[in-house]
């Protein structure tokens, strides 16, 4: 029930998809601890500690009966939540008891726990991911011939194509794939390291035997899912691992930032704009308004992703020695924000993607203003190719192309700067040659054939090794 005196976080309750959240919600995170638990016992039993098959039996049959109440109870009177849940556990399988948490520290099932959340979290991004690379990869294919006038410093430039432009865009995300994808594989299990990290714990439990404490810290690792371990850790696993992972979320924050950002100025220019409903309100004083607040929200919520990285910078490098506190209360809020930030802007990236609005006729309007300047470069050549001189024909141009422009910025009228060559007898040149000159495509260079090529070196490869992904559109919420 919906509890309007409490404050609620909007990126669970507005903008996050459900996964995301059960990812990082207490009942994952606390049956992952005796998840954790249970292989420590099953795998110290199979090394011969005395523990009995009835106990981890006990164990697993109770590991998702959590009491959360009787757990704060415990942690209000303990100040400390790992050993609230031991005790939690304790009181539900008695007999059991004793083999809860046998030889570990609490970074035992707090960190590998950390550690099986960002490679599941990460996981579940690289799917949305390329579930937006898909809808621009059609999107490209689609426009990849289409003329539209190019900028440079927000300025009216040589001519590119709508396909080359979004290809940029994808561009963006396939570098950022790579690099989550490098993130993902980078993680690894803490393990099982005792207080200090010198398993000194269990070699107490095990009687001196290295080779068992090896093989404990092995076979914990492979049951939990993981081929890596860290071999050396202090209290933690280095938190260079947590900043590693924000920067590659930070990476799709940057990326769709700037798209967002061209989207909106695209939508300015009304060549662009991202999906409007029917019923869809722009402004509440201002009916006729069609504001593009699906991209606006993706640019506020990347600089609150990008700002997550600069704070896990910041508490790996205020670690002191082989543990410091002070990273806990941070880490609990940054990392699962970070993740469920970085799944409401590909949400909303996979909304806006699948159905970008291309306004035709406006593009062509824009074309056919600007690409009389386009050619004027051919015309020179043409007309010094008649006999005219090369240096004068220049400072024609750039005299007639100039005031064409002030025109058009202050008259604003339409280009005549193709009338004024013509009425100018430097150059000899009639209606019907300038005119020939005049098609946009002649001036997109080798755009499409990029796009395709691009495409298929760089996208597909990536795509078609992910062809069980499935449909991952999620429906905006608000």
């Amino acid at each position: 029930m919906f509890d309007a005196s409490r404050y609620s976080n909007p990126l669970v309750d507005r903008y996050a998809s459900e996964s995301m959240v059960s990812l990082w919600s207490p009942q994952k995170k606390f049956s992952t601890w005796r998840k954790l638990w249970i292989a420590l016992a099953e795998s110290e039993a199979e090394l011969g500690l005395e523990i009995s098959a009835s106990q981890v039996a006990a164990l697993k049959a109770t590991a998702a009966d959590i009491d959360f109440d009787r757990a704060a109870v415990f942690e209000r009177e303990l100040r400390h939540d790992v050993m609230a849940h031991v005790h939690t556990w304790r009181e539900q399988v008695p007999d059991a008891g004793r083999i809860i948490h046998l030889g570990a520290t609490s970074c035992y099932v707090t960190d590998n726990t950390d550690a099986i959340l960002l490679r599941d979290g990460l996981d579940q991004i690289l799917k949305r991911l390329r579930q937006v690379m898909t809808n621009l990869r059609k999107f490209c294919l689609a426009e990849a011939e289409k003329p539209c006038v190019g900028y440079t410093h927000f300025q009216p430039a040589q001519f590119t194509t709508v396909g080359k432009r979004a290809a940029l865009w994808l561009q963006d995300l396939v570098l950022d794939h790579t690099e989550i994808e490098q993130a993902r594989d980078a993680i690894r299990f803490r393990g099982v390291k005792g207080t200090t990290g010198t398993q000194d714990s269990f070699m107490k439990l095990f009687e001196g035997d290295a080779e068992k404490v090896e093989a404990l810290d092995r076979r914990v690792t492979e049951k939990m899912g993981f081929e890596r371990r860290f071999i050396v850790t202090g209290q933690t696993y280095t938190r260079k691992m947590d900043s590693r992972v924000t920067s590659a979320l930070s990476a799709i924050a940057q990326s769709l930032h700037k798209f967002s950002n061209d989207i909106r100025l695209l939508c300015h220019l009304r060549e662009i704009e991202e999906p409007f409903e029917a019923k869809q309100i722009g402004s509440s004083a201002m009916a006729y308004k069609r504001n593009p607040m699906r991209c606006e929200r993706i640019g506020s919520l990347s600089r609150f992703l990008i700002s997550m990285n600069e704070n896990t910078a910041y508490t790996e490098s205020a670690q002191w020695l082989e543990r410091t506190l002070d990273d806990s209360a941070n880490r609990r809020l940054t990392l699962p924000l970070a993740f469920m930030a970085a799944d409401a802007i590909l949400i909303i990236a996979a909304n806006v993607t699948s159905g970008l609005v291309v306004r035709d006729a406006v593009i062509a309007r824009h074309l056919k203003e600007h690409v009389p300047f386009i050619a004027s470069e051919e015309l020179m050549m043409r007309a010094a190719a008649k006999g005219g001189d090369r240096q004068e024909l220049h400072e024609v141009i750039r005299t007639h192309a100039m005031a064409a422009a002030d025109k058009m910025k202050n008259e604003g009228g339409s280009n005549d700067f193709l009338e004024r060559l013509m009425a100018d007898d430097a150059f000899d040149l009639n209606r019907a040659e300038a005119e020939s000159l005049l098609d946009a495509k002649r001036f997109i260079g080798r755009a499409p054939a990029q796009v395709t090529h691009f495409i298929q070196e760089e996208v597909d490869p990536i795509l078609g090794a992910h062809t069980d992904d499935g449909e991952s559109a999620e429906e905006l919420r608000v």
